[in-house]
């Protein structure tokens, strides 16, 4: 059966070296509602790094961002099922909708312990003139809108999306989709190279299903306290 996490933080994780990976994974594991892990780690270390960091009983969020031919995002989808189990893992929206089906069919085969398909939508660290730059011509929140909508069509359980979007994204697309926010700056934190940001009760209070954070957990003194300190003001 899925993991089931004890609170809505996942805590990104993507470090460069596994013995301080693995040592924060652990003293964060029973304050955390899971661990994300993305490319940077696992084209370090690979599944069995994953394994290492997450142990037997934490939610991974694998956050992948599969973008390539349908049958391919469908086989990396089987692949990553059966090699880390992970609760939930990403694809590019803009993949189209035969991938995002795709993806979407390789993810049901794996009946109760299946991973949630989350496409991507607009990177947080983008605004209006970045995608311009690329050839978007649609706003921020447009294109996001855009691109849920064409998830949610083909069978994807939810988005990854700024907080600025979880309230348009919460009212166009229902209750039961999935909204997995990063961009989550707990009051006080430096937002890095994050340009849509908001605090974690604020994302919450909007919509937000769970909120991914790294740096403020990861690069305080001690992570543990700190995701215990996020954890118990979201419960206040």
């Amino acid at each position: 059966m899925r993991k089931q996490p004890a609170n809505p933080i996942f805590t990104a994780i993507d470090k460069n070296d596994l013995g301080i990976a693995k040592t924060v994974g652990a003293a964060i594991a029973p304050h955390t509602g899971g661990i994300k892990l993305g490319k940077e780690f696992f084209t370090n270390f690979g599944p069995q790094g994953i394994l290492d960091v997450v142990g037997s009983d934490t939610p991974l969020f694998l956050d992948l961002k599969f973008h390539d031919i349908p049958n391919t995002v469908a086989g990396a989808v089987r692949a990553a099922a059966n090699s880390v189990a992970p609760n939930m893992l990403t694809i590019h929206g803009s993949g189209g909708a035969d991938m995002i089906k795709a993806a979407s069919d390789a993810s049901a085969e794996f009946g109760v312990n299946r991973p949630w398909i989350l496409a991507v939508t607009v990177l947080t660290s983008m605004d209006n003139a970045d995608l311009l730059e690329t050839g978007v011509e649609s706003d921020t929140a447009s294109q996001v809108l855009r691109l849920a909508a064409l998830a949610q069509e083909n069978g994807a359980d939810g988005v990854i999306c700024s907080p600025l979007e979880i309230s348009a994204l919460r009212a166009q697309c229902g209750p039961d989709f999935k909204l997995v926010v990063p961009g989550i700056r707990p009051v006080g934190s430096d937002h890095g190279d994050q340009k849509r940001v908001k605090t974690p009760l604020e994302a919450l209070n909007e919509g937000a299903d769970y909120l991914v954070i790294g740096r403020p957990i990861t690069g305080a003194a001690d992570p543990a306290e700190a995701v215990s300190n996020i954890a118990k003001d979201l419960n206040q």
